[in-house]
């Protein structure tokens, strides 16, 4: 066998299996209960030092560090806080021109002895840039060089031979989420805010959306007048076909809505239908919605009022849309 070959595997133990996984799950908590007692005044000036940033935060990290601080980049930034990732190996070549001197650096190393960050530390010092490290050991050369230190010590590695990164790996991503969530709540971040960063997100959707992005407007509304006889009440319930129409006054407003469901119940009664005209059939009052209302404050009105559409008025009242339950489920509303 080769030096390189991997060891042959041992006949598989499902007892041993579970034990590891309760072993890891368990040094890993430890380690962060352990993180939260860490945390202090140094913690509160990292908060304070971004709140004043200017710039960025530009994160870095190598190796599994690395992988941790594309995370916490991204999730700075979709809570309210500019951030980038910068490999530190690669900033040696020409990316550290992506820093620039209003930027706060948050470098991120268990060991404090990366040598990729530790080659950028003087370039990084001359920008004059606040620099945050993120580590296990403060007095590594990295810690000496930081401004301020976010401690993520770990007593061991979940990892039974002490090596890989595991819990100190899991601190590091917990401290970055602390940091996040201590800028969002510091910011003033709300719901609307993080929707605006994720257009895309079922959140995004709700607060982003209004009901005039989703109605039907202009010929797609199913309109008569009060006189408007049954038959062509008929054909333009069945033209639009949204299952109703709205009934309207002389200057547009909508003063009634005749539906399917009215019909049923008409015929079920016996009622001689075909002399009646829209003002016969229809009742009044029909729920309405504004067009710069949130579509899913007209999903929640439909769903109260166990209905199936409903009509959308503009600042005047006019009649401008219609808006039906499909509707808001084909554009993912709801």
């Amino acid at each position: 066998m080769s030096e390189s070959a991997p060891p042959a595997c041992a006949a598989f133990d499902a007892d041993r299996a579970i034990a590891m996984a309760r072993r890891t799950l368990h040094i890993e908590a430890e380690a962060l209960l352990a993180l939260e007692a860490q945390q202090g005044a140094g913690f509160a000036d990292a908060v304070r030092q971004v709140l004043a940033c200017q710039g960025r935060v530009v994160v870095m990290g190598m190796g599994k560090s690395g992988h941790v601080g594309r995370k916490i980049a991204a999730t700075l930034a979709s809570t309210g806080t500019p951030a980038l990732f910068v490999h530190p190996g690669e900033a040696s070549h020409g990316d550290l021109g992506m820093v620039t001197p209003g930027d706060v650096v948050l470098a991120i190393s268990n060991s404090g002895e990366s040598a990729e960050l530790a080659a950028i530390l003087p370039a990084l010092r001359r920008l004059g840039i606040t620099l945050i490290a993120m580590t296990g050991k403060p007095e590594s050369t990295l810690g000496s060089h930081a401004d301020l230190i976010l401690s993520n010590r770990v007593e061991q590695e979940a990892c039974p031979l002490n090596l890989a990164p595991t819990a100190s790996t899991t601190a590091q991503l917990a401290l970055g989420d602390a940091l996040a969530v201590a800028l969002l709540d510091a910011r003033g971040f709300r719901e609307a805010d993080f929707a605006r960063s994720h257009p895309g997100g079922a959140l995004g959707r709700k607060l982003l959306t209004h009901v005039r992005d989703v109605m039907r407007s202009g010929d797609a509304v199913p309109r008569v007048s009060t006189d408007t006889g049954f038959f062509d009440v008929m054909r333009e319930m069945s033209a639009k076909g949204i299952g109703c129409t709205s009934v309207v006054d002389d200057s547009g407003r909508p003063i009634g809505v005749f539906t399917d469901g009215d019909l049923r119940r008409l015929i079920e009664r016996g009622t001689e239908v075909r002399q009646l005209k829209a003002g016969d059939l229809m009742h009044g009052r029909p729920r309405t919605v504004n067009e710069a209302d949130l579509a899913v404050e007209a999903a929640d009105l439909m769903e109260r009022a166990k209905i199936h559409n409903v009509l959308v008025v503009d600042a005047g009242g006019l009649l401008v849309g219609a808006l039906t339950y499909n509707d808001l489920l084909s554009t993912k509303v709801i």
